[in-house]
């Protein structure tokens, strides 16, 4: 998914191994992944989306003149939080220690590789379910 500050932004879904960039998009007040060679397009990912970044993840804090540097976290899972908060940006990182980072946070111009989608419901047809429902019984 993508925050609801980029409705007004071009975007497509995420693929495995898009090279990404952080980038705050035009008309927005937010920033996102683009993917590289499409600074227009808000790159959009499902909660569970692995990305590694090539360098250390730089982030800005609340109140601070100076970006704090995530030491030694270059991957991370995309999530949302704040779900029930109309208006409120709801796009983040969840780092390997627990840590959450709102994507808007994030310095524009640091590379990401999308390494691993999340898994989606295998669908069972019909002829499935029944072959299991009779070995069942």
């Amino acid at each position: 998914m993508c925050d609801y500050s980029l409705d007004l932004v071009a975007s497509r879904p995420a693929k495995v191994g898009d090279e990404l960039v952080t980038t705050k998009f035009k008309n927005s007040i937010t920033r996102g992944f683009a993917a590289i060679g499409e600074p227009n397009v808000a790159v959009c990912l499902l909660p569970g989306t692995e990305v590694a970044f090539e360098k250390e993840v730089k982030y800005e804090r609340t109140f601070s003149l100076f970006p704090n540097m995530k030491p030694g976290k270059k991957v991370a899972q995309f999530r949302q939080i704040n779900m029930g908060k109309p208006s409120v940006h709801r796009d983040a990182l969840e780092f390997p220690d627990g840590e959450t980072v709102l994507l808007t946070r994030l310095c524009e111009g640091q590379h990401a590789t999308v390494l691993q989608l999340p898994a989606s419901p295998r669908p069972v047809n019909a002829a499935d379910g029944q072959k299991r429902d009779s070995l069942v019984r």
